[in-house]
């Protein structure tokens, strides 16, 4: 087997042209690190490695920035990519069968001469939510080293956690006995390789007796249960202590907080009418609250994350890993992010928001409830 390959051999074997390739030597995307006898640039395994990386996100929709950041992530080996890259066409397929059989559910109703109300013509934009917009997690979804100190340290010395709506497995702690519990499939497949055991079960039913825990957490997720207070409740049964990072909709005024949702989406605010208090949360569980800043280059692509990053929100696979956006629509989407752009293209946006250049970190209103 050869331990190099040329340009041209390269560019025909993944079916793009030459001139591809020497775009992205002249970028430092893949760099050819061989040469041949006759002098010419060539490809070494981990630079082919490499080059598949980038054309397997390319083909996903990603930008050259995007991708460039993502295969040059330190913390990301060979297999770590495939995981991400399994999931994001896991969420295309899962969001395309969920499509499909509404699709079909619809056909077999106007078969029969009924009348398709604007409800379930809609449904199948949301179907199975959390499925949908799994896939896209382990792309921009990461644990950010600052938040996790705050909750690793609000868990104290506790040895036995129970991780609720736990996801990829962002925030669990390595150096703790850790049982993860996650309702979705798609997000139960994306889990490293080694993480903590995780149990098919939903906050409000968790399949575990009194105390079983020193300690029961849930990151970003309260706002996915059914039953927030019922969840909140179920993890105080089950653990002696509970750590939550949530949002705070008590505030005055809190949807003015972040530009995002103040100037491009007010339909932000509607989503979260029927979302309990924070006080209520807090009573439920016996908690105090403490705010967590999200630092300008958070590392987990939450909501927030890009507040002095504007131009990210208008990265399509940005978006896909927020549940906002799927519950918002299309067309809030579509408005918001035309809107933006055009903000940012004009200067309009850096001058509403220039107080937001020398901050280091944003109170948007996450909050840790402690108990």
């Amino acid at each position: 087997m050869e331990d190099h390959w040329t340009v041209g051999s390269v560019a025909e074997l993944a079916g793009v042209s030459v001139r591809t390739l020497h775009h992205y030597d002249e970028i430092g995307l893949v760099r050819p690190s061989a040469r041949t006898a006759a002098g010419y640039r060539a490809y070494l395994p981990g630079d082919v490695e490499r080059l598949r990386e980038v054309l397997a996100y390319r083909r996903l929709g990603f930008g050259l920035r995007e991708v460039a950041e993502l295969v040059g992530d330190p913390s990301t080996d060979a297999v770590a990519h495939l995981r991400r890259l399994r999931g994001l066409l896991l969420e295309r397929r899962d969001r395309a069968d969920a499509m499909v059989a509404a699709i079909d559910r619809e056909l077999e109703v106007r078969a029969k001469g009924l009348t398709v109300t604007p409800e379930e013509q809609l449904g199948m934009l949301g179907a199975r939510l959390y499925d949908a917009i799994g896939g896209a997690y382990t792309a921009t979804r990461r644990t950010d080293p600052r938040i996790a100190a705050r909750i690793w340290d609000a868990l104290g010395d506790a040895q036995t956690v129970l991780n609720v709506g736990a996801g990829t497995g962002s925030y669990e702690p390595a150096d703790r006995d850790v049982t993860a519990v996650e309702p979705s499939a798609v997000m139960r497949a994306q889990r490293p390789a080694g993480s903590a055991p995780c149990v098919a079960a939903a906050a409000e039913s968790l399949p575990f007796e009194d105390r079983s825990f020193d300690v029961a957490m849930a990151v970003s997720t309260v706002h996915h249960w059914e039953d927030s207070i019922a969840g909140l409740r179920e993890m105080r049964r089950v653990a002696r202590r509970v750590v939550v990072l949530t949002f705070d909709t008590d505030e005055p005024g809190w949807q003015d907080r972040f530009w995002l949702t103040r100037d491009y989406l007010p339909e932000f605010a509607a989503l979260l009418a029927e979302f309990p208090s924070l006080a209520g949360m807090a009573d439920a569980i016996g908690a105090r609250a403490e705010p967590v800043p999200v630092p300008w280059d958070c590392a987990d692509g939450l909501f927030e994350a890009y507040w002095r990053r504007p131009a990210a929100y208008l990265e399509d696979h940005v978006r896909r890993a927020m549940s906002v956006w799927t519950r918002v629509g299309p067309e809030a989407e579509q408005r918001a992010v035309r809107s933006l752009s055009d903000d940012l293209d004009s200067g309009r946006w850096a001058e509403r928001n220039s107080h937001l250049a020398d901050l280091d970190a944003a109170d948007l209103g996450l909050r840790l409830l402690i108990a």
